[in-house]
Order: C-alpha cells, then structure tokens, then sequence
C-alpha cells in the first residue's frame, strides 16, 4: 500500500487519540492524563531507541497507587480497542476502493481476480458454472472464549466506526464536520464511562443470543449485498445465471450445542436455543415482511396470485398480510414453548412454505414486467431464507467419545450382556453394527429409573431426544471430539436410533491429536468398508480435522503436516469410494490454532481436498473482526466463495517428493524439541502458572467453559485456549513457533537443505502459508516483554534458567526465518501490518508492565477487587492489541 493509501489510517488513529485524550482530561483529571500521557512517551521513546527502557517505565508506575493503576491500565486498554476500529474502518474504505491491502494476501484476489485467472487458464465455462451450482461454504460460529469485549461496548465502538465512515465523506460542510466530532466525542466518553470487565461469566444462552445479534446486526445485511456483489461479477465474466435459490453461504453455530467439557451445556440448554434461534428468525422475517408491505403496494399481479387471493386493488399486500400473520403464529407458538405455556392455536411456517408464499409474489411481479422490484428487496428476502432457513442457523452437537461410551456401556449392563467399555474393537463393532439394524428398541422406559442411568449418561440419552423432538431443519452435524475409532462414528447413530430420531444427524468424527489424526485414514477406511455404513453416507460423509488439540500435542509445524497428510489420505479415500467429502476445519484465530486468511488457508490445502465443499468454525474475536460490520462481513464471504472456487479449480501441484522428505525430516525434528519443553521439562507447568496470567485467566468471565477440562494436572488438563492465550499475553507466543525454529536451524545447515526450504517457500503454498503466518506471530513476539514478567514474578532459578531458554529458542527461531525468506527485518514484505503492531507497542508495554506488577501485588493479597479489576482491563487490553489471541 501507498503511503497516501495508508495515510486516512494514520488520521484516524490520531484523531481517536486525540478524543481519549479529551475525555482523560474531562473525566479523570489533568494529573492522569498528564501520568497517562508521560508514560505513553516513555514507552515511544524506548521503543524508537530499540531499547527498553524498563527501569523508566517502572520508575512512572511503581509510585501509582492502586486506583490510578486501574485508570491508567483503563486508558491504554482504551486506545487499543479504538486502534483497532481505526484499522477495521480503513479495510472497509480501501474494500469500498476495490484496492489492495498490501501485504494481506487474504484481500489479494477477490472474485472478479480470480474469475480472470480461471478463464486465462482456459477453464470452460460450463466447468465453472458446474462447481458454483454445487458450491457450498459452511460458516460455524463458535463461542470460544477468545472475544473479551463486552457487548454493550461493541456496539459503542460500532457507533464510533460509523461516525468515521462519514468522516470519510469529502462535501461534509464545517458545521456537520463539527457535528460529526461531538459525537464521536460522546461515544468515545460513554465507552469510557463504561465497566470494560464482565462481571459474570456468560451462560451458553448469553452465548448463543451474541451469535444471534452477529446475523441481526451485520450477517442479516451482509447475505444479500455479498450476494449482490457475487452476481455482478459473475454476470461480468459472463458466466450462465445460475439457479433462482443459489446461495452458497450458509451458518451453524456451537453455541448452545457444544457440551465438550462444558457441564453447562445441557439438553435443556440445547433445546432452549434452537427454540431462540427459531423465534429470532421469525422475528427477523417479520421485519422483513412489514418493509415489502409497505413497498408492493402494485395492483397488476398474475392470474395464479390472483387465484390464491381473489380480485384485489392491492393483491400482494394481501398475500403479505396472511405471511405476516403466519410469522407471528409462529413467533408466538415458539415464544409459548420457550415460557412453558399452552401453544396459541394458528398456522405456523416451514422454511419450505415461507419461500413457497414469497416465490407466488417472485413469479407475479416478474411476469407483469416488474422484475425490477422482484429484484430488490423480495430477493434479498429469499435469499435470507435461502441461506438461514426458518431456524435461523443450524445447531451442532458435540460430544467428547468416551462420553458416548460411557453410555452405552451402561446400556449393556443394564441388559446383561457384558461391559461395553472393555470390548475390543471388533466386538463393539459386530454389537453396534447388529443393533443399528435390530427393529426392536434397545432399551425401554425402565432403563432411566435404574441405577445405571447415571447423570452423565441420563444427559447423553436426553440430548438425543432433543435431536428427535426438534427435527433436522435446525441441526447441523453430531461432532465427535477425540474420535479415535470406527466404533466412536456407529455409537453415536446407535445412541441416535435408542432416542427415536427419524430422520439422524450426520456424524462428524473429530481427529485432533497427532496419534488421531494419523490414524484417522484407517478409521474412516474401516467405515466405508462396512456395507451397512457405507449405503448411510452415499450422499456424502463430512470429516473435521482439529487444529487446536493437535498443535497443544506436537506443536505448530508437526500439527500442520499432520492435518496436511491426513486431508490428502481422506480425500483419496473417499475419491476411490466415489463419496463427496467436506473437510470440516477446527480454526482459530491464532496461528497455533489454524487461523490464517481465507485464501492462504484454502490454497494451502491438498490439492483436490476442497473440491468445492469447505466447512470451518469462525471463532471468539474473530467472529467480530470479520463479521461483525455488514460491508467487512460480505467482502469476508465474497472472499470465501471465491478462494473456494479458486482452490477447486486451480489447486496447488502436487508436493514434489523432495518437499516431502524435507517436511517430514522438519517435523520430526520440530516434535521433539516441542515435546522436549512441554512434555519433559517438569519446570514448564511451574512457569507457565507462575510467569503468565494463565491462573489469572480463569477470573475473566470470557466465556461458560471451563478452563481446564479437569482440576490440576498438567499442561495436557488445559484447554487449547487458555493454553494460547497465556503466552501470547507475555509476548512469547510458545505455540507458535516452539520446535519450528530448531527444524529450520538445523535444515539451514546444510546447503542442499537450505535450497529445498527455499524452492518449498517459493513454490508450495502449504509451506508458504507456514512461512508467512510463522513470520506474522514472530513479529508479534518479543523476548524483552517476557523477561519483564520472569523478573517481577519468580526468583525461582529454575524458572528462570528455563525462561532465559526459550528466549533463545525464540530469537534463534527469528534467525532462522531471516534466513530462509532473506529479509532483514520481520514483516518487511507486510508494511501495514508492521505499522499496526508498532503503533500498538507504546500502549502494550505499558500494559505488559502493569499486568505483571499487579500479579504480583494480588499474589501477596488475599483478595483486593480494585486490583482484579485492573489485571482484567489488562488482560483485554492487550489481547485487544494482539489481535489473533486465541
């Protein structure tokens, strides 16, 4: 990007900075403001001389007391989160422009770009046309708890990007740019004003309702103007139109199902959801249906309407009325489920008959010449529909296997036919695959009076029978977590056929551990060569391939290769049964946790493993980095219909073997390094409670999880998460690169090694994905930050001989990048976001110091609430100025 590109950025940034300012002086006073302001200066000083003025810094905050920590930790953590809308506005600006975000390869090639790249190849037409007919992108919004914002204050800050959005407009007369200020002045002092910390931890429902207000503030939006935008280009490169209903975007969620670990999601709580989502999505037509009201108000219409309607003056308007009464039918018989109370009498809408209705007014308007209106927002509402169906989002389940084991076993105790938990695999197999086809029940009513329907198996058994009272159009995919065996995929469709489900969800085996997903090609071959099982998936089988697990386990470039190998070994698997595949990715937003652009994660995929098909969880902040705003959210799902295109008829060659002897010599190396610090150094778990926030952590109300899915123990007790989040809050960021940095020392040693890395960097997308987001985290780290929290925390020599190793690891790991992609300096070929983390570091280190000082203090107290309050606003500070946090 241009440096005139970036300057709207810069202004805006300052101009933020400039209100904080203001509202530090009006509200806390002249002396904060001035300690605010002396530290600030402070820290941009010592990072312009590149050393660390850590004594300084300590001489400003060791006199504060208590209270100014709170308003000083409260005034950095404030800009950082106005940084970052600064930086969320100028992508839409430069997304409005149709120009580049240099360096961001995830905004590099839009639809229009790849449209041309497809036909410079010489792809046919009818080819393309054929893979966008069957496209499919499947969004599932998550609720780990990486997104520390309040939402009271998210919509503060939405108010504020809107303001500078008309900021923007060049004929703003002085008195409405005056205008335009004060209210950015009021937004900006009433965030201020606001409690930043969640007091109370989220229950799922809070959860899933956060879902809920994404799709009605911006995806509700978003749908049809990426639709809009998706048409154009598509009529442009003149491509066939395609079918009337194409929307190839759809959305589930985890929220309210996801009961991995979290005691908290229980059957009641699944079924409370799907019923909210359903009464949103009404209420969201409904609103809809009044706006068509008030537009159709034409009298011409066509024979057939006019048969469902009698003569009319405003025949639509009638057809309207009676969808209108329906959708409030329907909203309140859901609302008088939701209560508990006797249903009100009335017919209710399918999504089939609600686009059954709009399409009979579609069909009038067109054939009386007035497409143009069917065009408009008739046709946004059908593909809302199209998209969201009458539930709104669809509803994953998911379980850990051992649960479902647990379950059965108890089932055949009950029966007297052994203990199911002590089978081996052929005997399971032979028992679940003769029950799936036995027409008679299992089990009868008697079986939940006994004492072997224990709570845990009484909650598994109950959350089946919420999948067959609820019905399939809400639900998505049954996810197995820690899948390890064929028998892990049958239980679950047994455990569906014992509650009655007619018409089962489809079961989703979850590989996460290197072991598992090593294994999972002989899982899977195991299935398909089952008749039985096979005949049930003909249609198409969906596999998800875990991120967060398995780089916990081997770390970042072991867990990598391993999801690369394991998709290639599945897609042959499944080409050779001739059954459609769809890759189901566990992402987050942190490298160690799959989180890349779009495009570089699509295209780093093995070649024919997207196949047009793609399914992948959008998680914690970054559900509101990139879906949070309506024109950020359809440019984020253009990009998705695009890269999936992209990658389906364009994949990347074939790995040259070479290549993959070179990866496999590096991630043998890289899984024993990892391991040798996380697995068999006994002082790791010791620092990591000890340097890091990571016991701290679980006082922030993030999200209704548990941190840990055990008490105690160690690292292997703790979630993925919290396990990410700890480090990257002390800048050292060991998940994402730990192990990686000694494979590239040691290949580099050699010249023939050297070369190859350099070919895979140059040539292999997978690898420069690796590269790239590897290079991104490292630009991100910084060893001087983590030495600070070791100093003020631990006099334990231990500890710190371990700490002064993994600060060697890590500089070490940033040599060796230098010399494999031969820049001086990290981030040199992504200037905006070299820009973004340097004009975070004043407002970080601050906070960094701050963070470690009031551990410590809280350490030697009991309790102290102020001191809570000012580690948390910390702890969202900085992840705020991370960005990618878990």
């Amino acid at each position: 990007m241009s440096q005139d590109q970036n300057t709207p950025l810069r202004e805006d940034v300052r101009l933020l900075g400039e209100e904080l300012g203001s509202v530090l002086r009006e509200q806390a006073g002249e002396q904060l403001f001035d300690t605010v302001e002396t530290i600030r200066q402070a820290a941009v000083e010592s990072r312009s001389t590149g050393e660390m003025q850590v004594d300084r810094l300590r001489h400003l905050l060791d006199p504060l007391d208590d209270e100014t920590l709170l308003e000083v930790a409260r005034a950095f953590s404030q800009f950082l989160n106005l940084a970052n809308i600064a930086e969320q506005r100028h992508r839409e600006r430069l997304h409005r422009q149709h120009q580049r975000f240099s360096g961001d390869p995830d905004t590099d090639r839009g639809l229009r770009q790849v449209l041309e790249e497809l036909k410079r190849a010489k792809i046919p037409s009818d080819e393309i046309h054929k893979v966008l007919q069957n496209l499919s992108v499947e969004l599932v919004l998550t609720a780990h708890p990486t997104e520390v914002t309040r939402r009271t204050l998210i919509r503060k800050y939405d108010r504020v990007a809107d303001l500078l959005a008309k900021l923007d407009r060049p004929d703003l007369t002085v008195e409405e740019s005056q205008e335009l200020r004060r209210h950015l002045h009021e937004q900006i002092l009433s965030a201020w004003s606001t409690d930043e910390i969640r007091r109370e931890r989220p229950t799922p429902v809070d959860e899933a309702r956060w879902g809920f207000a994404t799709i009605e503030q911006s995806l509700w939006q978003a749908v049809p103007q990426s639709m809009r935008a998706i048409e154009k280009e598509l009529d442009l490169a003149e491509l066939p139109p395609l079918p009337e209903d194409w929307v190839p975007i759809r959305f589930a969620s985890w929220m309210g199902g996801d009961r991995d670990g979290n005691p908290n999601v229980t059957a009641s709580v699944t079924r409370r959801v799907l019923l909210l989502a359903r009464w949103m999505a009404a209420d969201l037509y409904l609103r809809d249906v009044e706006n068509l009201l008030a537009d159709l108000s034409m009298h011409k219409a066509s024979e057939e309407l006019l048969a469902h309607t009698g003569p009319s003056h405003e025949p639509y308007r009638l057809v309207l009325r009676q969808i209108r009464n329906r959708l409030r039918n329907t909203r309140a018989q859901i609302e008088a489920c939701i209560n508990n109370q006797p249903k009100p009498k009335g017919e209710t809408f399918t999504s089939a008959q609600l686009s059954e209705q709009l399409r009979l007014i579609d069909r009038s308007l067109r054939s009386m010449g007035l497409s143009a209106i069917a065009d408009a927002q008739l046709k946004d509402t059908l593909r809302r529909l199209n998209c969201f169906g009458i539930t709104l989002l669809r509803l994953d389940i998911r379980q850990e296997s051992t649960r479902h084991a647990d379950a059965l076993d108890a089932i055949t105790r009950y029966l007297g036919i052994g203990n199911y938990a002590t089978w081996d695999e052929k005997r399971k197999l032979e028992f679940l695959l003769a029950e799936l086809d036995n027409r008679r029940p299992l089990i009868n009513a008697d079986f939940y009076q006994t004492d072997f329907c224990d709570e845990d198996v009484r909650e598994v058994l109950e959350t089946c029978k919420v999948v067959a009272e609820q019905g399939t159009e809400g639900l998505g995919a049954y996810v197995i977590s820690m899948a390890k065996k064929s028998s892990d995929v049958l239980a679950v469709m047994l455990l569906q056929k014992i509650a009655g489900v007619q018409q089962p969800m489809r079961v989703v085996p979850l590989f996460e551990t290197l072991d598992d997903l090593n294994n999972a090609a002989t899982t899977m071959s195991t299935l398909l060569n089952i008749s039985q099982y096979k005949q049930r998936v003909l249609d198409g089988q969906e596999v998800m391939i875990g991120y967060s697990d398995s780089a916990k386990d081997a770390g970042f470039l072991g867990a990598a290769w391993a999801q690369f190998r394991t998709q290639e070994a599945l897609t042959d698997i499944f080409r050779n049964h001739g059954i459609p595949l769809t890759l189901f990715h566990g992402r987050g937003g942190s490298i160690s946790r799959g989180g890349s652009p779009t495009r570089m994660a699509l295209l780093s995929q093995p070649p024919g493993s997207v196949a047009g098909r793609i399914r992948v969880t959008e998680q914690g902040e970054m559900i509101r980095f990139k879906y949070g705003r309506p024109a950020v959210a359809a440019y984020n799902l253009e990009q998705y219909v695009a890269a999936t295109l992209e990658a389906t008829l364009m994949p990347p060659a074939q790995p040259r073997p070479e290549w993959r002897n070179q990866m496999e010599r590096l991630t043998d190396i890289s899984i024993d390094s990892y391991r040798e610090v996380v697995r068999d150094d006994p002082a790791l778990v010791a620092y990591l409670r000890t340097v890091t926030p990571e016991t701290e952590l679980s006082r922030l109300a993030l999200g209704s999880r548990p941190a840990r899915r055990k008490p105690g123990g160690g690292v292997e007790t703790l979630r993925a998460i919290p396990w990410v989040f700890a480090w990257t809050q002390i800048r050292l960021m060991l998940p994402a690169w730990l192990g990686t940095g000694t494979a590239l020392e040691q290949a580099l040693k050699h010249a023939d090694e050297a070369d190859t890395l350099r070919d895979m960097n140059h040539q292999w997308p997978f690898f420069q994905g690796v590269v790239d987001m590897l290079e991104m985290v490292l630009a991100k780290s910084d060893t001087r930050v983590a030495s600070w929290y070791e100093e003020r925390l631990t006099d334990d020599q231990e500890l710190i001989a371990l700490g002064e190793n993994l600060r060697e690891r890590l500089s070490h790991t940033v040599s060796a990048l230098q010399r494999l992609t031969g820049r001086e300096s990290l981030l040199d070929n992504n200037p905006v976001m070299r820009w973004s983390i340097r004009v975070r570091d004043p407002y970080t280190d601050p906070l960094h110091l701050l963070q470690a000082e009031l551990m410590a203090r809280l350490r030697e107290r009991e309790a102290d609430t102020v001191l809570e309050s000012a580690l948390m606003v910390t702890i969202a500070g900085i992840a705020a100025g991370m960005r990618n946090t878990g």
